[in-house]
This record gives structure tokens, C-alpha cells and sequence, in this order.
């Protein structure tokens, strides 16, 4: 169970640490938010986006009071998260928490420091886009949901052993 545990927190912290270090990237070394956009292949590029929202431009924080808002009810959200991790036995399920926990702390950052939450990865086919702007914690608290829903539909407990009767 401690590995699980160990399993879980470290795909977290690499996942705040890869989404940090991109976020820093994008917006020192290669001015993204002065150039705006960067193609790097027909179907992706890199795009500047402050997100003062949360996903797909819902609960657009307009003021302070609203950012801070969010980045509580954020942090409520990572907490319980790492409840969860901490009582998970599974190691998929640690992984795909872990991935959560660190996506979701990612983008905490990002709204405490910077007041929005960075974006920059838009996948295109032409004009459509079948994804808005997202970032590494995005991508991470998406891929962390789907392999939690995955398993839950998929895999099945055994089920407890009958119990035996005395008698």
C-alpha cells in the first residue's frame, strides 16, 4: 500500500513540476504571450491564452474576490483528491489521482500567482478546433478522469467471499 501511496504522489508532483516548468517556457524563453501564436505542425501550435475562467470559458472570474474564488474551490476540489489518494489501494487508480492532484495544483498556481491560468496547447484541423486552448494540468486532470471513469465501467471487485454458515 506505501508504494501506492509513493506511486500516486510522485506522478503528482512530475505533473506539477512538467506543467510548471511548460508554463515557464511558453511565457520566458519563447515570449509566447508578445508572438501571440506558434505554429508547429499543421494540426498544432502554440497559442497564447490567459484563462480567468475554468474549463471551456465557464465561471469566468471577473473580479478578485471571483479568482479567489475559483482557486479555493479548486483547492477544495485537490484536497479531496488527496483524501482519496491517500486511502486508494489500486495502483492505476493512484496513478490516475495523482495525475488529477497534480493538474489541479498546477492551475492553483497559476490563478494565486498570475491571476489566470496559463494556456497554450491548441490542437487544430484547419479553422476547427476540437479542443480549446488547454495546458499540461488540463491535459493531465482529463487523461486522470478518463482512466478513474475507464476503471470503474471496465474492471469489477471480486466480489467478498460468501460468508460460511456453522450449523
Amino acid at each position: 500500500m506505501k508504494n501506492v501511496l509513493k506511486i500516486g504522489w510522485i506522478v503528482a508532483v512530475l505533473t506539477l513540476a512538467l506543467d510548471q516548468l511548460a508554463k515557464w517556457f511558453v511565457t520566458g524563453p519563447l515570449h509566447l504571450a508578445e508572438v501571440d501564436t506558434i505554429e508547429l505542425l499543421p494540426i498544432f501550435r502554440l497559442q497564447w491564452v490567459a484563462n480567468h475562467g475554468v474549463s471551456m470559458g465557464f465561471l469566468v472570474a471577473s473580479s478578485d474576490g471571483q479568482r479567489w474564488a475559483l482557486a479555493l474551490g479548486t483547492a477544495v476540489i485537490a484536497a479531496f483528491v488527496a483524501l482519496w489518494l491517500a486511502r486508494e489501494t489500486r495502483r492505476a487508480d493512484s496513478i490516475a489521482l495523482g495525475l488529477v492532484l497534480g493538474g489541479a495544483v498546477g492551475n492553483i498556481v497559476d490563478r494565486v500567482r498570475l491571476g489566470y491560468v496559463t494556456d497554450f496547447l491548441n490542437l487544430h484541423f484547419g479553422a476547427w478546433s476540437p479542443f480549446y486552448v488547454f495546458n499540461i494540468a488540463d491535459a493531465a486532470i482529463s487523461v486522470g478522469v478518463a482512466l478513474l471513469v475507464l476503471r470503474a465501467f471496465v474492471t469489477r471487485d471480486a466480489p467478498a467471499p460468501a460468508e460460511r454458515k456453522n450449523g
